[in-house]
């Protein structure tokens, strides 16, 4: 008998210490807006999107390589910098050739925290990249976690809809007994046709849509594929897998 590789969720990363991310594939989920500004830009041509902890951080390493130092601090530009954490923002013609140095509140992080945890593997995924995070999980054949960013270790539902979009599509091909992982795909199956129109019942939404009148963003962030490429984590970068040849 064929033992499938398991699949859990971690809805906050105050929780992720609780998961084995040992042998693991861990998936960096940041609905609002990380990850799904790091598929907008790895799809637009971006060489690589370099995550940091720090706007310093950010400034400094773009200085040396001639990147883009980027990123938010609840939901606006953090001080400091030019350009922030909208998915929008990374046309092609701004973006492509050239290095990203994102920082933001809660997808980074958790990437860090992940790697201090000694995850296995660490991919990014949001709806915009919703096929390649699956086809990517169901190629390797190896225990998943995925972990969502929420806000401030609290909880948050974009993220968890996006747990529940990839087991919805996986599950077939995993061990699940993950109540968490149930919750998720109870809510996305609730959720699935009308993500756009629940969207107004999100905290997170309010934060971005009210402050700063950010509609598109959320819109580009709920829609599956627009950025379908898979993001990911090398030797301090995120890059476009299959990798090219540098």
């Amino acid at each position: 008998m064929v033992t499938k590789p398991t699949l859990h969720t971690c809805i906050s990363p105050a929780l992720l210490h609780l998961y084995d991310l040992n042998n693991a594939i861990v998936v960096i989920i940041d609905v609002f807006r990380a990850t799904s500004t790091i598929a907008s830009a790895l799809k637009n041509g971006a060489m690589a999107v370099i995550p940091v902890d720090t706007v310093p951080k950010a400034i400094s390493i773009s200085e040396q390589i001639g990147g883009i130092a980027a990123g938010e601090r609840d939901g606006k530009i953090a001080d400091g910098l030019s350009h922030g954490n909208s998915p929008l923002e990374y046309s092609p013609e701004f973006i492509g050739g050239k290095n990203l140095v994102l920082t933001t509140t809660n997808g980074t992080r958790l990437l860090y925290m992940a790697l201090e945890n000694g995850a296995d593997t660490i991919i990014t995924g949001s709806f915009p990249n919703l096929s390649a995070v699956c086809d990517y999980l169901l190629e390797q054949k190896k225990n998943v976690v995925l972990g969502c960013a929420g806000w401030k270790d609290r909880y948050n539902i974009e993220d968890t809809l996006f747990a529940g979009a990839v087991i919805s599509r996986v599950k077939e091909a995993f061990t699940i007994h993950c109540d968490s992982s149930v919750t998720a795909s109870l809510l996305y199956e609730q959720q699935k046709d009308r993500l756009l129109e629940f969207a107004p019942s999100l905290t997170h939404y309010h934060r971005l849509v009210d402050r700063f009148g950010l509609i598109e963003d959320i819109r580009f962030c709920l829609t599956p594929d627009v950025a379908n490429v898979l993001p990911v984590y090398s030797e301090g970068k995120l890059l476009k897998y299959p990798f090219s040849a540098q």
